[in-house]
């Protein structure tokens, strides 16, 4: 079986700071892979070199099989063109701490935007896919509402709704819930769980140690740009192996 993601010794410096120092991984379809470790250990970095928002300078990194970013010819890589970079971005959806939706935009029209631009879906289509969509996510009766009426959660559900209208076979979730107030996080997590149920192939950078255990397949514990640890999440939680991974948890468990 091809993995959905494969992380081959990538490297990612900004300047003269080294924030991947060779990342190799492999993330099966269909499995929820969730990242953990402290602020500044890459995780957030790592993400973004998924559907190439960064770019790695050494390694590779391919989605589905396919190089992301670059194709290989003989033994060298060249950079894919914009367009092409945008078409693989296609398949790959992506939520951020910060919803990032468009003010000016209900709800219904943030999500239906997307499907109509960059698929040439009909505004019909689009409308009766964005509808389903917030339904799903529990906000149908939000549809009207711009950005500013909703809570940051409600906001956070819009943007998941809004990556889903792609139909992505890949979703990335850059700590979805860190910029929520507590009793907001398990409205999205909820989402999050269906999602993993419906099998889809989700990355997820998180602090929700409770969610990583109970819905996670498999847990990478990151340390200043490198895999310290992995497995299962409950063995990786309940019983580290690395006195780094030890340190990390029991300050956030």
């Amino acid at each position: 079986m091809t993995a959905m993601v494969k992380a081959e010794g990538v490297h990612k410096s900004f300047g003269a700071a080294h924030i991947l120092k060779g990342i190799d991984l492999e993330v099966a379809p269909r499995e929820v892979f969730c990242l953990v470790g402290p602020s500044g250990s890459g995780k957030s970095t790592f993400l973004r070199c998924i559907n190439h928002l960064e770019q790695i300078n050494s390694g590779r990194l391919s989605v589905d099989g396919k190089l992301v970013g670059y194709r290989q010819k003989g033994d060298k890589l060249y950079e894919l063109k914009d367009s092409e970079v945008a078409a693989q971005r296609r398949d790959i959806g992506m939520v951020f701490q910060r919803f990032n939706l468009f003010p000016h935009m209900t709800a219904l029209a943030n999500v239906m935007e997307a499907p109509m631009q960059v698929k040439g879906e009909s505004k019909a289509v689009a409308r009766a896919k964005a509808e389903r969509l917030l339904d799903r996510v529990g906000l149908s009766d939000k549809a009207k509402n711009y950005p500013s009426q909703l809570s940051g959660g409600q906001q956070q559900r819009v943007a998941i709704a809004r990556a889903l209208a792609m139909e992505p076979k890949l979703m990335l979730f850059d700590e979805p819930t860190s910029a929520l107030d507590p009793e907001l996080v398990g409205d999205v997590l909820d989402v999050m769980r269906g999602l993993a149920e419906d099998g889809m192939t989700m990355i997820v950078v998180t602090h929700e140690m409770g969610f990583a255990r109970e819905v996670g397949d498999a847990l990478v514990f990151m340390d200043d740009g490198v895999v310290v640890e992995s497995g299962h999440p409950r063995d990786v939680l309940t019983n580290p192996q690395h006195d780094r991974t030890k340190s990390f948890l029991s300050k956030v468990l």
